[in-house]
């Protein structure tokens, strides 16, 4: 049995408890939150012990991994928190609003010893399984160009539910919050990023980062990235979608979360294409797969088995932050 706790009881803990819940070698015994009231309301949800003081959940509880939900630009400072006492970390997306950050975070799970995850949950979308698969398979050949729009809508409510959302330093915008993990997928998918470069505006909510982007990238082997966020997308999520071509295979997966084989055209057959009328679902939210697909892997990770696929470690996540602040760097020089 392992010991998991949550650290901020917000709107995406739910989600964290929720799968938790449905793993058996998993118990959630602590949860903690600036709010009192939130934490108090987790507990008598799970039957979890509250807190409110983070150090002191980490120094009382017997605790094998805390899940940070916390605002992004508070992650780093939690995960060092966190490896100072001993404890792994899954931490939800993207890891940090600062790449330098990031990377002290990581410096302090090395120097520990402990474990530094982050919440990818979509690489596990059984859609996605099979377009890597493809992939690595050499399908599309020479790969020419990788897009990706997310395409959401997100109202002022959402925002004015907390003063951090929408702000540099603890959230940024809709790329990086809303689209973080279409990000990492574009740069899965795409490998090394030389060029990045956005267009971005705030047309629509009251926020200070912004709220529509079209990033343009330039991969190390010579391909074109693209990726396209807005959260105005009238009069609901419209589209969350990964697209790859190359000179022996087009395939895109969309739908509103990456759920949905929408083209799967290849120079020639392969058995995994017997997979097609399988990997296509209806999810629930635009969360695709959910957290509880990255959870029942938690129990091998922990343990150290070797070769399970779904971990993605700090160091893989912050290939997503980097193109993040590489992207914003440009819209802020351009103004």
């Amino acid at each position: 049995m392992h010991n998991i706790a949550i650290l901020g009881c917000g709107r995406i803990s739910e989600s964290h408890v929720a799968a938790i819940e449905k793993v058996d070698q998993l118990r959630l015994v602590a949860c903690c939150d600036i709010l009192e009231d939130r934490a108090a309301a987790t507990a008598a949800k799970t039957g979890c012990k509250a807190y409110t003081d983070y150090s002191a959940m980490l120094r009382d509880e017997s605790i094998d991994l805390v899940a940070l939900c916390t605002p992004s630009g508070l992650h780093p400072a939690h995960a060092i928190t966190a490896a100072e006492a001993g404890v792994n970390v899954l931490s939800e997306k993207p890891l940090g609003t600062s790449l330098a950050e990031v990377d002290r975070a990581i410096a302090a799970c090395d120097r520990a010893g402990v474990l530094y995850m982050e919440v990818k949950q979509n690489r596990l979308n059984p859609t996605i399984v099979l377009l890597r698969q493809a992939l690595e398979a050499g399908r599309f050949g020479r790969i020419h160009m990788i897009t990706s729009n997310v395409l959401w809508t997100r109202p002022q409510d959402y925002y004015d539910m907390a003063p951090w959302r929408g702000t540099w330093e603890f959230d940024g915008g809709c790329l990086a919050n809303q689209a973080a993990h279409y990000v990492d997928m574009v740069q899965w998918m795409g490998g090394s990023v030389e060029q990045v470069y956005s267009l971005s505006s705030t047309l629509g909510r009251r926020i200070e980062a912004e709220d529509t982007i079209s990033v343009g990238l330039k991969f190390r082997n010579g391909a074109i990235g693209n990726i396209n966020v807005s959260v105005l997308t009238y009069p609901r999520n419209l589209e969350g979608s990964i697209t790859i071509m190359g000179d022996r295979g087009t395939a895109k997966i969309g739908g509103v979360a990456m759920n949905k084989v929408e083209i799967w055209d290849f120079d020639a057959p392969h058995r995994m294409d017997e997979q097609l009328d399988s990997v296509s679902y209806d999810p629930k939210s635009v969360y695709g797969g959910g957290h509880y697909v990255l959870y029942s892997r938690i129990p091998g990770f922990l343990n150290k088995a070797e070769g399970l696929y779904g971990f993605v470690s700090a160091r893989e996540g912050r290939k997503t932050v980097e193109v993040l602040e590489r992207a914003y760097g440009t819209y802020k020089r351009l103004g």
